[in-house]
């Protein structure tokens, strides 16, 4: 049912550079645990997370901050052959508004992103107080995608007069409590037939989402809006699962979308709380296109690059109010 295409070897050139080391054997990973364990304590103690190198040069005249990711190396592999699927996610604390994604790089563990974001509206009276964040996470398109590791840099630790250049050490992800993603998780298909100009989306399950009601639970369905221009050509909605936060739905819905048009829609897919008394409450959502980002656009792109093969992907929900389509 679920498709379980890789990327295009374009999307991650400069990864394939560096994919041809060789990797230790399984023997050499797995060392003698009962010979061992004091070692192994200790080393558990003090996890091998690998090295993130960044870079960063702030513009007192824009109040901007510019970061490049440069690299990271030696990721522990998260991977059943031995290797991960690294990304990088950057923001800045407390706001946490303005996120930014590197690409994802395929099979390595020692990636080189080379990748520059620019923080606006930074001024230098404030910056002060603000936390850069990096969070390394490995990509999964059928489960949550498991972080790595992450690095904290406050900013006012930083001489911003010159520009940095540093490699550090990541440090251990937040606990499952402290996770950045509440809201639930949406795994579903898309399909794109340009002769006949067909959509077809299959929304397949949910998980983890957001307790909405008192009882602890939600009463959850989705929501799907095609867009374009900020406008609403076309919605539909499944059907709705009483009483579950891990709702299964299999359900298909069909959009007519000439190829034309195609790169110009937006398709919103919406988790909504059902209430039959008061107001339906929405829980997340994600906003899919070709002037979307990272997760979001890699599925939309794959889509486009196998034309009539369903490509199913999980998604974390995220806040409704936020990204809405302009």
């Amino acid at each position: 049912m679920y498709s379980t295409r890789g990327y295009d070897d374009d999307e991650s050139t400069e990864a394939y550079i560096i994919i041809d080391k060789v990797q230790p054997d399984i023997e050499e990973l797995t060392p003698n645990m009962e010979d061992n364990e004091d070692a192994e304590s200790k080393k558990s103690e003090t996890p091998n997370l690998g090295k993130l190198e960044y870079s960063l040069d702030y513009d007192f005249q824009k109040q901007e901050l510019k970061v490049e990711v440069i690299q990271a190396q030696e990721l522990p592999a998260m991977d059943m052959g031995g290797t991960s699927d690294p990304y990088v996610k950057l923001y800045v604390l407390p706001d946490k508004k303005k996120k930014f994604e590197t690409k994802v790089y395929r099979k390595t563990l020692n990636p080189i992103f080379n990748e520059t974001f620019i923080f606006k509206n930074l001024p230098y009276g404030e910056i002060g107080g603000r936390t850069l964040v990096f969070a390394v996470y490995d990509f999964d398109r059928f489960s949550r995608h498991d972080q790595i590791g992450e690095l904290h840099i406050p900013l006012n630790s930083v001489d911003l007069g010159k520009v940095i250049r540093e490699l550090r050490d990541l440090s251990p992800p937040p606990g499952e409590g402290e996770a950045e993603n509440k809201l639930g998780d949406i795994c579903f298909s898309l399909r794109y037939v340009p002769t006949a100009g067909k959509l077809t989306v299959t929304i397949l399950e949910a998980k983890n989402l957001k307790k909405m009601d008192v009882g602890g639970l939600s009463d959850p369905y989705v929501k799907l809006s095609l867009m374009m221009n900020g406008k609403r050509l076309k919605k539909k909605k499944t059907s709705i699962k009483k009483c579950t936060l891990n709702p299964y739905y299999n359900e298909s819905f069909s959009f007519e979308v000439p190829f034309e048009q195609i790169q110009k829609v937006q398709l919103a897919i919406t988790v909504v709380d059902y209430d039959r008394i008061g107001t339906s409450e929405p829980i997340g959502k994600v906003i899919l296109g070709c002037n979307a980002a990272g997760t979001e656009l890699r599925h939309w792109s794959d889509m486009l690059a196998s034309p009539r093969r369903p490509i199913a992907q999980w998604h974390s929900l995220k806040d409704p109010e936020d990204g809405k389509p302009s």
